[in-house]
This record gives C-alpha cells, sequence and structure tokens, in this order.
C-alpha cells in the first residue's frame, strides 16, 4: 500500500491541500490503481504490435481536384459575377493579415 508520505507528496507537486482524512482516502484509491497496473504487467503482450489508437482510423476524404464538368455553366455565372479576375470569381475582403 502506498504510503502517506507519498500521498501528501502527490498532493505538494499537484498544489493541493488536503486533510488528514482526504489522505487516507487517496492512499487507498492510489494504492488500487497501482495494484491494477500490477494485474496489467502480468499479461502476456510478447506478440502484440503496439497501438496509438484502439481503433484504426485512416482518411476518408477524397482527393481536392478541380473538376470543370459543365463549362456553359462556368460561363454563365462568370456573366452574372459583378467582378471577375483571370477567370476567378473576385468578392470582397474579408479577413486581412498583416
Amino acid at each position: 500500500m502506498i504510503e502517506k508520505k507519498q500521498v501528501q507528496h502527490i498532493a505538494t507537486l499537484a498544489r493541493l491541500k488536503l486533510t488528514d482524512e482526504e489522505v487516507l482516502v487517496y492512499q487507498k484509491d492510489l494504492s488500487e490503481v497501482l495494484d491494477y497496473f500490477d494485474i496489467l504487467q502480468s499479461v502476456n503482450t510478447e506478440n502484440i504490435e503496439p497501438m496509438i489508437h484502439s481503433i484504426v482510423q485512416e482518411n476518408v476524404a477524397r482527393e481536392d481536384i478541380g473538376v470543370q464538368d459543365e463549362p456553359e455553366i462556368t460561363v454563365a455565372i462568370m456573366k452574372l459575377a459583378p467582378f471577375v479576375t483571370d477567370g476567378f470569381l473576385k468578392v470582397k475582403t474579408i479577413l486581412s493579415f498583416k
């Protein structure tokens, strides 16, 4: 079981003020947590590959490729736009970087 001095030291590091009753409660709780780590240490993980996440994560986003399926729609939009520069719609600046 973890000692009272150790609990008080951990509390000092965490900048916590504990009463004597709280020290006893944390002494018991921290000891139980450490006991669980002992159980985990006994598990055979020799042929287990290390993992970063418990589930497989993969990028499901599509590639960002510009596609011009119907050029007549693009031309119609450009004719309606108030400002066009080099084939792009020009809009007001909403962010400025200095």
